[in-house]
């Protein structure tokens, strides 16, 4: 049944000469698009024996069993399609790729992918697969996580699914109970509609023999995918559109899927009431809670679908009533299936889809929110936990690392079985990084509280404003790995401050301190100007004494400074490297410290606030004396003039 559960449409059927063939193919038609799928099956095959073989015959045969999770068998029906004619609709290249990966055929399934890109370059499950042609190598760095046995309590049936209350574990089971006489079967998968059964979890994490759970609330139909409060008194459960002994149908006449809520009164199930986003037209399957239990998930094909089913959540507001749901979009949800979604105690988001990479089938996958709330990346759980085949329905206990997936892998008893696992390893997400740091002071490193802080993406669209808390500190979060970003820091009675950071591609934190200057700096006497105000020293070069351009630039700033403190007065110092002797570089010096005086009356600044003296070699800043071998930059720094203040 699970089959029947996670298709919300996409089905059609089919059923000696070529009049008769042509019936046999309008009733396979038929049963296919009522979802009789096993029915179907017969008859296209018995078509295709024949040698009456057509793209509709072989794509619907294809179909029946790719949508009965039988991929293997799906895979030779593709396989004669494409042998047949290739000129078929894109999806099929991309569910002859799913079908090749459960045999194995990695290598040919990839060039299918590779083909349904070039069909359809917008469709997102090729984009993917294009930009990552290595996702096997990506899936297999967070394989081999697992430990996974059968659990034991599986028939020769389909049994999936599972959900905890209490030392109860409660699965969906189509296994039938109710004697040879009254056993009514599904079309779809050929097997009995399901109910629920729960087993006792033990101590030792044994399991007992399943027994039927909540018989008060079972219909006809398929009841199916509980989920319950922590405190065990509500229940949301999936069923076929069918309640108070009436059955509804959509404009095709096919009863769907909605979910049912359902209350625990003295012992006994009850109250049962369908959600109010439900409805006659479309499927609503498979409810999981937040750990806060104000959110429901589900899986639905409601209109804003992206795909075949997507993942939805809505608000369960403190009343009892409900939000309006939202599609959790295009991170997670693709134009393939998702469903299936579990919250783990952590937030994480499990679910299972064939529209992400994966190793054939449905794979179960994981993401984890962002602060603020959305899913950035999804990881594939890797194996054992997935395999070549479906595999779905993923439910972990985080105290203990243990928990039950659904697969219909090959070795198991029935169309699906429940397996237990235990989680040896944490899974790997990603790239995750966090950008933070402090705003100070420049000169005294104190830190500034209740500066603002603003980030920017590489196109300088504000995506953030934080305000420094007591302790200077900033924080934005979470942020995209190797991406550049702008951080602009101010604050009252400081310059304002924009720098750019480039995040790495591992995970972790990236400090980004940031140093303002004060608008108004206090001088005082003997103070050096340039060091006072940040501004570079002028540098002049060997043996010249002239004003350099980019030396110019700087020197500008100082007069602008003067012109600012009309009564402030300068005494300008040159100085020399080592080399040439000490009477030549004392000429030389003083003739550049008459060059940078001349240069700032020319701006503007009275001669009589500007003194000057050349030193020559006197006041060397590093080791390079006479004799002592250095690089040119070393003897550069000698090369300067200094700004004293001697009065204001």
């Amino acid at each position: 049944m699970k089959k029947i559960v996670l298709q919300f449409g996409l089905m059609i059927l089919i059923s000696s000469g070529v009049y008769a063939q042509n019936g046999k193919i309008k009733t396979a038609n038929k049963e296919y698009d009522n979802y009789a799928y096993i029915d179907a099956i017969k008859t296209y095959e018995k078509i295709a024996e024949k040698g009456y073989k057509s793209v509709e015959v072989l794509e619907k045969l294809g179909d029946s069993y790719y949508f009965n999770g039988k991929l293997d068998q799906a895979a030779k029906w593709y396989g004669e399609l494409f042998a047949f004619s290739q000129d078929v609709d894109a999806e099929y290249y991309y569910r002859y790729a799913q079908s090749l990966k459960s045999i194995g055929e990695y290598e040919k399934a990839n060039q299918m992918l590779a083909k349904f890109h070039q069909k359809n370059a917008s469709d997102v499950r090729g984009k993917m697969y294009q930009n990552q042609t290595d996702y096997l190598e990506v899936i297999k760095r967070n394989s081999g996580r697992f430990t996974i046995d059968n659990a034991g309590i599986s028939s020769q049936y389909s049994d999936y699914g599972s959900a905890i209350v209490g030392d109860k574990m409660v699965f969906t089971s189509a296994r039938d109970t109710s004697g040879v006489f009254s056993k009514r079967v599904h079309t779809w998968t050929g097997e009995s509609f399901t109910n629920m059964y729960a087993v006792t979890v033990n101590q030792d994490g044994s399991l007992s023999k399943p027994e039927r759970f909540a018989r008060e609330i079972n219909t006809r139909f398929h009841e199916a995918t509980p989920v319950f409060t922590k405190d065990g008194k509500t229940m949301y459960f999936t069923r076929n559109n069918f309640n108070n002994g009436k059955k509804g149908k959509d404009s095709d006449k096919t009863t769907l899927l909605k979910i049912y809520k359902a209350t625990l009164e003295d012992g006994k199930w009850t109250n049962v009431t369908e959600l109010p986003f439900n409805n006659n037209s479309y499927s609503v399957a498979h409810p999981a809670l937040s750990p806060d239990e104000k959110t429901l998930y589900f899986a639905s094909n409601m209109p804003g679908t992206l795909g075949q089913s997507d993942i939805f959540k809505v608000e369960v507001k403190a009343d009892g009533s409900f939000g309006t749901p939202q599609n959790l979009g295009p991170t997670i949800n693709t134009p393939g299936r998702e469903t299936f979604p579990f919250v783990s105690d952590d937030n994480e988001l499990y679910f299972a889809s064939d529209g992400h990479l994966g190793l054939g089938g449905l794979d179960i996958f994981v993401s984890k929110p962002t602060s603020n709330g959305m899913y950035k990346n999804v990881v594939n759980i890797g194996a054992p936990a997935n395999s070549p085949k479906d595999d779905f329905a993923f439910l972990i206990n985080y105290t203990t690392k243990k928990g039950f997936l659904s697969s219909n892998r090959d070795g198991g008893q029935g169309m699906d079985d429940i397996y237990t696992f235990t989680e040896n390893k944490v899974l790997q997400y990603a790239c995750e990084q966090l950008l933070a740091g402090i705003v100070t002071d420049s000169e005294t490193g104190a830190p500034l509280q209740k500066a603002k802080v603003t980030l920017f993406d590489a196109n300088f669209k504000m995506l953030k404003e934080v305000t420094t808390d007591a302790n200077g500190n900033y924080n934005f979060g979470e942020v995209d790995c190797q991406q550049k970003y702008f951080v602009k820091a101010e604050s009252p009675q400081y310059n304002t401050r924009e720098i750019s950071v480039v995040i790495p591609e591992t995970s972790g934190t990236t400090n980004l301190p940031v140093a303002l200057d004060k608008t108004v700096k206090p001088v005082q006497t003997g103070d050096d100007l340039a060091k006072t105000f940040g501004i570079k020293i002028i540098y002049f070069d060997l043996d010249k004494w002239n004003i350099r351009p980019d030396a110019a630039v700087d020197l500008a700033k100082i007069v602008e400074v003067m012109k600012e403190y009309p009564k402030m007065k300068i005494d300008v110092r040159s100085h020399t490297d080592s080399r040439q002797t000490h009477q030549y570089n004392e000429r030389l010096s003083d003739r550049r410290a008459k060059s940078t005086i001349a240069w700032m009356v020319k701006q503007g600044i009275e001669a009589s606030r500007l003194t000057g003296k050349g030193y020559g070699e006197t006041q060397l800043l590093n080791k390079c004396a006479d004799g002592v071998p250095c690089s040119e930059a070393e003897h550069q720094l000698n090369r300067r003039s200094e700004f004293i203040i001697i009065s204001m």
